[in-house]
This record gives C-alpha cells, sequence and structure tokens, in this order.
C-alpha cells in the first residue's frame, strides 16, 4: 500500500504545501512566536569518499558533527538511509530511524508533521504533501541546495529507499554495499531530488539510481554525496 501511495504522492505534487523558507506571520495583534529549532537539515557536505560513509553508524556520525557544529548537538541526529538485508546484516529501512517528527529546517519552517506525512501513507497526506522543496531544503546552515538550472547541481540525495521510505528487497544493490563502498562494480546508490526536479517522478527520497559508488559518479550524476539528516529527539 505504501508504494501505491507513494506513487500517488508523485502524482498530486501540484497539491503539495505551499513553499514557504520562513514560518508564516503570526495573526494581527498577537505577538511572533520565536522559531522552531532545527531539527531537519541536508548534510552541507558528504564525506568525501563517495558512498562510503561508514554505514549507518557513518552517517550518523557526520549528522550528528553537522548539527554539532550549527549549535544542535543536544539532539540525536540520524541520517535519512535504508539498508539491505546482506552479509547477516538485517534491512533497515530510512522511515523507521528518524524518529516521529515534527520536524523543522533551519530557518524554523515545518517540513513535516510526521513519518507518515513525510511519506504520504494516507490518501489524505499523499493529496496534501510534505513541505520539502528547494526552499526549505536546507543544509544545518540555512543555505539551498544548488538544484535544476544552478551550477553545479548538487540536487541528488543517498537515500537508498523506496517511495515509501522501505529498503529495496530485489536482490540488487541500491545501497553501495549498505554504504561501504565508493569502488567501481560496487552497485549505485538510490536518489532523491532535493529539489523535487527533474528525473520524472520528482521524488525527494527516490528518484533514480547513481551511476556508481565513486564520489566522481555521485558528482557526474548531479549530486556530491549529500544526505538528509533527522532529529529523533
Amino acid at each position: 500500500m505504501r508504494v501505491l501511495i507513494g506513487g500517488f504522492t508523485i502524482a498530486v505534487l501540484s497539491s503539495a504545501y505551499l513553499v514557504t523558507a520562513q514560518p508564516p506571520p503570526p495573526p494581527a495583534g498577537q505577538p511572533a512566536q520565536p522559531p522552531q529549532p532545527m531539527s531537519f537539515f541536508i548534510t552541507s557536505a558528504g564525506s568525501g569518499n563517495g558512498a562510503n560513509l561508514g554505514g549507518l553508524a557513518g552517517a550518523d556520525r557526520i549528522c550528528q558533527t553537522h548539527a554539532t557544529a550549527a549549535g544542535r548537538g543536544d539532539k540525536t541526529w540520524h541520517a535519512y538511509l535504508s539498508q539491505s538485508a546482506a552479509n547477516g546484516q538485517p534491512a533497515v529501512n530510512a522511515r523507521d530511524r528518524i524518529g516521529s517528527g515534527q520536524w523543522y529546517n533551519a530557518k524554523g519552517a515545518r517540513v513535516a508533521q510526521s513519518v507518515a506525512d513525510l511519506h504520504g501513507d494516507t490518501l489524505e497526506q499523499a493529496r496534501r504533501g510534505n513541505n520539502l522543496q528547494k526552499p526549505t531544503s536546507l543544509n544545518e546552515k540555512g543555505e539551498p541546495i544548488n538544484g535544476v538550472g544552478d551550477t553545479p547541481n548538487r540536487h541528488d540525495m543517498l537515500t537508498g529507499s523506496q517511495l515509501d521510505g522501505t529498503a529495496f528487497t530485489d536482490g540488487q544493490d541500491h545501497t553501495c554495499s549498505n554504504w561501504t563502498s565508493n569502488t567501481a562494480g560496487s552497485g549505485s546508490a538510490q536518489l532523491g531530488h532535493s529539489d523535487r526536479t527533474g528525473g520524472g517522478n520528482m521524488s525527494w527520497n527516490s528518484t533514480h539510481p547513481s551511476r556508481g559508488c565513486s564520489q566522481e559518479n555521485l558528482v557526474a550524476t548531479g549530486g556530491a554525496g549529500l544526505f538528509y539528516c533527522f532529529a529523533i529527539n
């Protein structure tokens, strides 16, 4: 059902949330509320080692390091990455790693209310859509990520995930050996588009595979080895 609803989500992107880089102003006569602290960001840099992130634990450390540099090291951060069942390791779904929400970007704009909202699990959530678009998909410094039309384009996000946020079960390598490889012939990484533009289905989390796992292949595809980070508490 999740995969079917994921497909519906793509079909109704035109009715997604109104994208705002800043939270809306308060009603007239009411004091402004302090912005919500950051609980979501895109890494401003990857590992520098292609899709070899040191596994899920290494990717989480990268998220934590970036968050700490941005003054949000008081929270526990996880990377939005799935892991395939292989070599005695169980499958891990990205959607199960990121807490329960709500999540806000570095400017205080809400990007999603819950895991179900993030993935459009119900027809209503799919119709409404999450608020991940180019103006709101910011790095931990509050900076937008280059997308289609920018030079260089860096909108490819490592996820290893299907549309519903789960790991692939087709026996193919969609995670570059579970985020431990950057060598030729070691599979590919499933990618999402942070700007929801280009590549057919315009999904934020599952648009197309990379050309390979090396840094050069990730750049050539339209990325830089960046990925999503969520505060789980």
